[in-house]
């Protein structure tokens, strides 16, 4: 009688495989999600920075004088198309391309207001909280759900628009 000899793995052997290959993935999977997070405050940084570097630029081409997003701009970053430059605000041809966004908030919103600007004095209310936020009084903007040094003073509102 000839012996057969069977060429396959045996459970014990298939348990063992899936357990490391779970292991593995256990190890693997939150350096992906840390890498993401860091994705989005790297580009928020630079994205405050862009913000920042203009509203600077803006305000030593016109004599000391923030953008008035308040009154002036409507709330907004101003209008590419029009007339008057103090109109244009930070939109105007040599300042900002198109509406920033905030890329920490951008993936929890279904509506495009992720690019939408607050003034300081107004609690943000929740369809507000994907945007920026401009104070007036310090002249310094910040980002929704974007804390740089775990504490801004002045700011209301604070808890909605910080992680």
């Amino acid at each position: 009688m000839v012996n057969q000899v069977r060429k396959a793995f045996t459970l014990i052997e298939i348990l063992i495989v899936v357990i490391i290959l779970g292991i593995l993935a256990a190890i693997v999977v939150p350096q992906f999600t840390s890498a993401t997070e860091e994705a989005q405050i790297s580009n928020m940084q630079s994205t405050l920075q862009t913000i920042r570097n203009q509203i600077e630029l803006y305000r030593v081409r016109n004599n000391g004088q923030y953008p008035d997003f308040l009154v002036g701009l409507g709330g907004g970053w101003g209008d590419p198309n029009a007339a008057l430059a103090a109109a244009q605000g930070l939109r105007g041809v040599d300042y900002l391309r198109s509406d920033p966004v905030n890329p920490r908030t951008a993936f929890l919103q279904a509506a495009s207001n992720w690019g939408t600007l607050v003034i300081a004095g107004t609690v943000p209310s929740a369809t507000d909280n994907a945007g920026f936020l401009w104070d007036a009084v310090l002249g310094e903007m910040y980002g929704a759900r974007f804390d740089e040094d775990g504490i801004i003073s002045g700011m209301q509102g604070t808890p909605q628009w910080l992680d």
